[in-house]
């Protein structure tokens, strides 16, 4: 019955019983607010950047330049600064590293303290940054946010993906993505009231303000429990069994828990996950591990989230108005994300995909196509009518909404839930690392790109989205109603992939009890 998100025997054979209980949905409540660190430095960073307050301290010539261009000069050129866009990119390397790291910790010790301890580092560079008075301060800040925010990316979906009953997983998971979007939506209302502030220190506001997520993050560590996955993972089965009876809300779960010791035992005799994972047969999830996050950072969106008042500002909105816009864009990205809540289980993983993707080409086409009409080749737009800037706002918050309900959450989602036990730590982290590699490259290239490539980076990055909705068209199974444990089946029964996975080599290996 794929119309109401239950597997069927003709998806991987089994049906695991399991409710959806007050008890698990509290728990992937408190671990996806994890998700609220990741979205409040997404949207704070670009409002601190526009801020007039904060570019006179921190980037006086970027200061001196925005504010000398007139309306008639080229509006493309005039944010681009290499040091202004380290700021914002300098915390995804940062990422890139601890989320790698983060994958022994989380295997060896456990989800909750991965969790933990991106809580506290984020918590020391928020602060770090909110009483900031020199720019090394600013970058040591970030570096410390971005070792908190790789930490949590790289445990929070594996633990939601865990815990939730495999009907619901999509749903529950994606509560990740909308803790993002709420984080996002949170820091615009933030910058644009701290902005108002007399005296140039809301900049301090907003930065400071990421400790709320950080003690969110660190409190709900403390008082969620431990997955069953990981507890079977350190030898503690009957715990993991005690655990898995709570969250499950029935009598007996033998089956379930029978597999995740025998799942287990196969990681167990994996001795270098990472490379086990370079191995053929796992060839299918490494490759989406690396091109689902790149694809992601692709679409452009994080473009618009890390510069929207920066975008608009360039488009000829005043600053509070940038602002304001920014906000409303926001909104929509936190909306959107509850249809892909409700729809996920019921539509699957392909089809919100491919419509999101169909969405963000056609209206990034026409958002190129209008600023080109508009700015031209010069950068000169002239004098901005209201009609023209609420219709730039529309087609951008349109294009908000095909992210937020595909590739946004969808982009966390199916990476968590397809790869076996024996490399999932590892491959999350493969998962992270590329997507905060993208990250900082977009993040760190994008005033170049806009003042190089102007009204085309629009078409640069819906050429982008075709590419990525071919490949999820011919190579992505669905991942829908599948168990956790059983998703090696979808590969054995692909097309394309099948050729790669050997259906009973699990069993032999198990079996024979030979190393990897």
């Amino acid at each position: 019955m794929a119309g109401d998100g239950i597997a069927t025997t003709t998806k991987s054979g089994k049906e695991y019983p399991g409710k959806l209980t007050g008890r698990v949905l509290l728990t992937c409540m408190v671990a996806a607010t994890g998700g609220l660190i990741f979205g409040y430095d997404l949207g704070v960073s670009g409002g601190v950047t526009s801020m007039d307050s904060f570019l006179k301290k921190f980037f006086p010539a970027v200061y001196s330049k925005e504010s000398s261009v007139k309306p008639s000069d080229n509006q493309y050129c005039k944010f681009d600064s290499q040091m202004l866009t380290l700021f914002t990119s300098s915390l995804y390397v940062a990422a890139l590293v601890s989320c790698v790291c983060a994958s022994t910790i989380t295997r060896k010790f456990g989800r909750r303290r991965t969790m933990f301890l991106g809580g506290v580092l984020f918590l020391i560079g928020a602060l770090l940054n909110a009483g900031a008075q020199y720019l090394w301060m600013l970058v040591v800040g970030r570096i410390l946010l971005g070792f908190g925010i790789g930490c949590a990316n790289q445990s929070v979906p594996i633990y939601v993906s865990e815990v939730a009953p495999y009907k619901y997983r999509g749903a529950l998971n994606m509560m990740f993505q909308l803790s993002i979007t709420i984080g996002i939506l949170a820091a615009g209302v933030i910058n644009y009231f701290f902005s108002e502030i007399k005296g140039g220190w809301g900049w301090r506001l907003s930065l400071g303000g990421a400790a709320v997520p950080a003690i969110m993050i660190m409190i709900g560590a403390l008082v969620l429990p431990e997955t069953p996955n990981s507890l079977v993972e350190r030898g503690k089965n009957e715990e993991a069994k005690t655990q898995l009876l709570r969250i499950r809300g029935v009598d007996n779960v033998d089956e379930e828990f029978d597999d995740l010791v025998a799942a287990s035992g196969a990681s167990k005799l994996v001795k270098n996950p990472w490379r086990t994972l370079l191995t053929k047969k796992y060839r299918p999830q490494l490759v989406f591990a690396l091109a689902i996050p790149a694809f992601q950072q692709l679409t452009g969106m994080n473009v618009i989230t890390f510069y929207a008042p920066v975008l608009f500002k360039t488009m000829g909105f005043g600053g509070s108005a940038s602002l304001m816009s920014t906000v409303i864009t926001n909104a929509v990205n936190a909306l959107a994300t509850l249809v892909s809540i409700f729809t996920v289980d019921k539509v699957g993983r392909r089809a919100l995909f491919i419509e999101g993707g169909a969405q963000m080409f056609i209206t990034q086409v026409i958002i190129g196509i209008v600023i080109a009409l508009k700015f031209g080749i010069s950068g000169n737009p002239g004098v901005l009518s209201k009609g023209f800037a609420d219709g730039l706002v529309a087609c951008i918050c349109i294009y908000v909404a095909g992210f937020a309900w595909s590739w946004g959450p969808l982009g966390w989602l199916v990476p968590s839930e397809i790869f076996p036990l024996e490399v999932r730590s590892a491959a999350q982290s493969i998962n992270v690392a590329t997507n905060m590699i993208f990250t900082f490259a977009i993040a760190q290239v994008f005033t170049t790109m806009l003042c190089h490539l102007k009204f085309g980076l629009f078409f640069f990055f819906a050429f982008w989205v075709v590419i990525m909705n071919v490949f999820i068209y011919k190579l992505l199974p669905e991942t829908k109603g599948v168990p956790i444990e059983e998703m090696h089946t979808i590969w054995q029964k692909h097309s394309f992939w099948k050729k790669y996975v050997i259906e009973d080599e699990g069993i032999a290996m198990v079996k024979g009890g030979h190393n990897v």
